[in-house]
């Protein structure tokens, strides 16, 4: 099997054409994506060998959205047939001081009605040297959450190294379900990943004197957050993105990893935003490729930050960029010239 698996529910993402509105709408772009899936793009264009793993009907949506996964490179093989349904996001992009919108249409989806018997993680995760999840899978029910425990579990004995993304989403689930659900999964995690919010909403570890719609990060604050995520949990590794929001279009963009006892920021970005949505998957694509490529700490969470900064310039879900030209950005040359 691949490299990497990656484990979660693709979504086919309907969007109004530009910056419109619901209500002015005469006509939706599909596409398709999530956050799991994203991660598996991003590996699979960086020349990793990338497996996505879910369950999809076999009519023709759910090869449609599996035909997405080929067309990058992704690893569809253990993708499990079946199911009635393939879940919808409608996304209205914001703009300036109007925020982005998401509405799911995910009930009843071929992955929230999976069953547990029906993912063979042995076989899944044999010669794999790297599993990633997030924190919208386990949400969508305790059928898909204990899929998830079952994945992570197996990973740990076979050695396989575990990422998590928190990735909270409050039209899913409760604090309050969420902290317990994910402070059993936690306990298999190696590597997490979360953003200025997670670790508050999640397990109530906050930042001091930081107000993310504010646009105001204290970056020192988050050694804190990072050293007692790592402290409760044992993670060898806890990155944290820092999104400044100065408005829907304009954002500062800058990242920190813990890496043993030592913290590491990359340099900041200050970003006009194309699509937002996929920015933090991105980032944790980028974690995993510098974490497998051998990079050394610094260069990790330059290699994640300058991924996810690209990212935010692409349309759609998924990350359409090269590792060259990431380590470009990453290398400092952010110029946006012509490139002949």
């Amino acid at each position: 099997m691949a490299e990497v698996v990656t484990f979660g529910e693709l979504m086919l993402r309907l969007a109004p054409e530009g910056y419109n509105r619901f209500v002015q709408a005469d006509r939706l772009c599909a596409s398709f994506g999530g956050g799991e899936s994203n991660v598996a793009v991003s590996l699979a264009n960086y020349g990793f060998d990338a497996s996505f793993v879910t369950k999809l009907p076999e009519h023709e949506i759910g090869q449609a959205a599996v035909n997405s996964l080929r067309r990058y490179g992704v690893d569809t093989s253990a993708i499990v047939r079946g199911g009635e349904r393939v879940g919808i996001y409608y996304l209205e992009k914001g703009a300036s001081q109007r925020p982005s919108k998401v509405i799911y249409d995910r009930a009843g989806s071929a992955i929230a009605e999976a069953a547990p018997t029906e993912f063979d993680w042995r076989k899944i995760l044999d010669k794999a040297r790297w599993f990633h999840f997030t924190g919208i899978t386990p949400a969508l029910n305790d059928r898909a959450a204990a899929i998830c425990l079952d994945a992570v579990k197996t990973a740990k004995e076979l050695g396989v190294t575990v990422s998590c993304d928190l990735n909270y989403r409050n039209r899913l689930w409760s604090k309050e379900k969420a902290r317990q659900v994910m402070g059993e999964l936690c306990q298999y995690v190696d590597v997490c990943i979360a953003n200025e919010e997670d670790a508050a909403d999640v397990f109530g570890i906050r930042a001091a004197d930081t107000d993310v719609t504010a646009g105001s990060v204290n970056r020192e604050g988050y050694r804190d957050v990072a050293g007692q995520l790592k402290e409760r949990f044992g993670f060898s590794k806890v990155a944290i993105t820092l999104r400044e929001s100065i408005s829907a279009s304009d954002n500062n963009w800058s990242a920190m990893l813990l890496d043993g006892n030592d913290y590491f920021f990359s340099k900041a970005y200050a970003m006009h935003i194309v699509d937002r949505v996929g920015g933090g998957d991105s980032f944790g694509g980028g974690l995993i490729a510098a974490s497998l490529l051998g990079f050394g700490p610094q260069e990790t969470i330059e290699f994640a930050a300058a991924a996810s900064c690209l990212k935010h310039t692409i349309e759609g879900d998924y990350n359409m960029v090269t590792k060259e030209e990431v380590l470009k950005l990453s290398g400092g040359d952010g110029s946006g010239r012509v490139q002949r």
